[in-house]
């Protein structure tokens, strides 16, 4: 798997769990170190919303896809009494891309800042009203 593949699934999976610790990263995606520290680089130059945790992992600060699940909170720090014998949850592969026809439309009122602060609160209503059901 290339970079950026694995890069859209720790997107992908940050947005659906809110955080994630870099040793679950580690494990989910056979990362090292230095695989893991080009990701987190990556992550935060390309300006997604995502935050490290104090060095324990990465935080989603932007929004979040609908979803039935909803964010379980963070985990607990494992102990050396209690050892970890799940296996992390297989990310699922994202759709491919898909090509789709669109028209948009935009309308203006034209100087309707303008407008805006000459007349009362009702008025203003009125006229924008008005400008819709036209």
């Amino acid at each position: 798997m290339d970079f950026y593949a694995v890069l859209d699934q720790v997107v992908d999976l940050l947005r659906r769990r809110g955080r994630v610790s870099y040793r679950a990263l580690k494990r989910q995606f056979a990362l090292d170190d230095q695989l893991l520290a080009d990701l987190t680089a990556e992550l935060r130059y390309a300006r997604y919303p995502v935050v490290e945790d104090d060095d324990q992992g990465l935080v989603w600060t932007g929004g979040t896809a609908p979803s039935s699940e909803q964010t379980p909170p963070p985990p607990l720090p494992e102990t050396e009494h209690a050892p970890h014998s799940e296996q992390p949850p297989a990310v699922p592969h994202a759709p491919d891309a898909e090509r789709r026809q669109l028209t948009v439309l935009f309308c203006d009122l034209v100087d309707s800042t303008a407008l805006a602060s000459q007349l009362d609160p009702e008025e203003w209503r009125e006229v924008v009203r008005a400008y819709q059901e036209t």
